[in-house]
């Protein structure tokens, strides 16, 4: 549940008809499979071998059936790992089993793709099997921040990749880019930025650099190799909210910019807290009153679905409590903001009076605003502190 503007936080707010629609419910599929790890990734991932790759559509097609009946499903995402790791025939299958369970096409369905894994059979496989946006996970287009990241692809090869995404038709298309790498100064990411934009993607989504645990890139951090300063990625924000506000990419989110009509809606669904069924390995659903997760281990899913079970890892059951404080956190990070007396009444926790004295305080201290009566977004000063703001609201 990655991802992401002061010409003023009005021109990034999403139109009403971009916005998530209620109810709305999505289909995520976690697709565990990667030929290499990356430096700082956390997601559960394992290298494919034998039969894995077969395997797994048979053991999705097993997990599928275990939920009753055809799926209302309005957004699809299928994540990773590395979808596109799978050949062609095999996404063509993928496709058809998850067409299978839907009541009618999507209005989205988005896949993420490494560069190195795009290629003309696997784009059309996709194509045809109904995905409409492309998720092209390039990073950087600079050798040595490749490198620093422990990505497989080049420069060369995440160029020609968009190109063969532009080429295969697909409604919209999505550069992913990170942030805050070790070595990189502004001017730097800028190129990226820049380099980017001349390739006039749909959507970009820029994400600053973390030291997830259980990552080769956390260890170094624990070695004392690599060091976080919050002071330099302020300025990357920052820099960031410029360059792509002036190229024409309205900010919805911390960390997400849009082309008008662009917006992911399947990400917008979830940050507003509407239901998702999660398939595959790791995989989290928020749906009839529980959250829940598949094991993050392939042989544990495996035994799970073979007796009829799904998401037996991290079950809570929902309650407005929990649902108020994740509407406030993540509505606070989008530009549109939180309709306080909207979420009041589709959770009706106890803390709202909490809630609001909290509203009123970052109001009072410039890192809130009302862009209407009752609706609080984040200023500029705000989003730079969204964790600690998003820190409150768990402390209320």
């Amino acid at each position: 549940m990655p991802a992401q503007m002061e010409k003023s936080l009005t021109a990034g707010a999403l139109p009403e008809q971009e916005k998530a629609e209620t109810p709305a419910l999505g289909l995520y599929l976690h697709v565990p499979f990667c030929a290499t790890t990356c430096e700082y990734c956390a997601f559960f991932q394992v290298r494919p071998e034998g039969d894995d790759l077969g395997r797994f559509l048979r053991d999705i097609d097993t997990e599928l059936a275990l939920v009753p009946g055809l799926l209302p499903v309005q957004t699809v995402f299928w994540g990773g790992g590395t979808p596109g790791l799978l050949p062609a025939k095999h996404l063509a299958e993928l496709c058809a089993s998850v067409r299978g369970k839907l009541v009618a096409a999507p209005l989205e369905w988005s896949v993420e793709m490494a560069p190195g894994t795009v290629t003309r059979d696997r784009l059309a496989a996709l194509r045809d099997g109904g995905v409409t946006r492309i998720s092209l996970g390039v990073q950087s287009l600079q050798p040595g921040l490749l490198e620093a990241l422990g990505r497989r692809h080049s420069r060369e090869q995440a160029l020609r990749a968009y190109e063969l995404v532009r080429a295969a038709g697909f409604a919209s298309v999505n550069l992913d880019l990170i942030f805050a790498v070790p070595g990189q100064d502004s001017e730097c990411w800028i190129r990226d930025l820049e380099a980017a934009i001349a390739l006039a993607p749909d959507h970009i989504s820029t994400y600053c650099l973390t030291f997830e645990e259980d990552t080769a890139l956390f260890v170094k951090l624990s070695q004392g190799k690599v060091k976080p300063d919050a002071e330099k990625e302020a300025a990357f924000y920052e820099a960031t909210w410029d360059t792509l506000g002036s190229a024409g990419f309205a900010q919805y989110e911390i960390s997400n910019y849009a082309r008008p009509g662009h917006a992911c809606r399947h990400n917008l669904a979830t940050w507003g807290m509407q239901e998702w069924l999660g398939f595959g390995p790791a995989a989290a659903s928020q749906h009839g009153g529980w959250r829940y997760q598949n094991p993050p281990n392939l042989p544990a899913w495996r035994d799970d679905i073979a007796a009829g079970r799904r998401g037996t890892a991290e079950r809570v059951a929902l309650c407005p409590e929990l649902l108020a404080a994740d509407a406030l956190i993540f509505g606070l990070r989008c530009n549109a903001g939180v309709d306080l007396a909207v979420t009041q009444r589709r959770f009706p926790a106890p803390a709202w009076p909490g809630y609001r004295a909290l509203a009123a305080r970052l109001v009072g201290e410039g890192l809130g605003e009302w862009a209407a009566p009752e609706v609080l977004r984040l200023t500029r000063r705000g989003r730079l502190l969204a964790d600690s703001v998003g820190t409150a609201v768990l402390e209320v």
